[in-house]
């Protein structure tokens, strides 16, 4: 059985993918920052995803504060991958809203990393 993707990245883009069932989620030239920490490690923050369902934004006290975000599943599998930020309560912390964290634990890089 082939599963098909709701949207694909170019072939010969850097991706991030879903470790668990390869659905793209992220193109390399999204990625903003490598320097985060998600509830299962390491995390990154991408301006934008594909693939991706957002369940129910809710508050929660962050390391960085105070921050109402969603979390976020793999379309394809549902998989827990990370979050959303829909608001943050914190002027320095203005520049997360609308960006995603996602946990490296659940992401594999694919095309082209040599």
């Amino acid at each position: 059985m082939v599963k098909t993707f709701q949207q694909y990245l170019p072939e010969r883009a850097r991706t991030y993918s879903c470790v668990h069932c390869r659905a793209h989620l992220a193109s390399h030239d999204e990625l903003i920052s490598k320097s985060f920490q998600g509830s299962q490690g390491r995390a990154y923050l991408f301006n934008s995803v594909v693939n991706v369902a957002c369940g129910q934004a809710e508050e929660r006290v962050l390391l960085t504060g105070l921050h109402a975000v969603a979390d976020i599943f793999c379309e394809c599998c549902k998989t827990p991958l990370g979050w959303k930020y829909e608001h943050a309560f914190e002027s320095s912390q203005k520049y997360k809203e609308g960006k995603y964290i996602i946990e490296l634990a659940h992401m594999i890089k694919e095309n082209k990393w040599d």
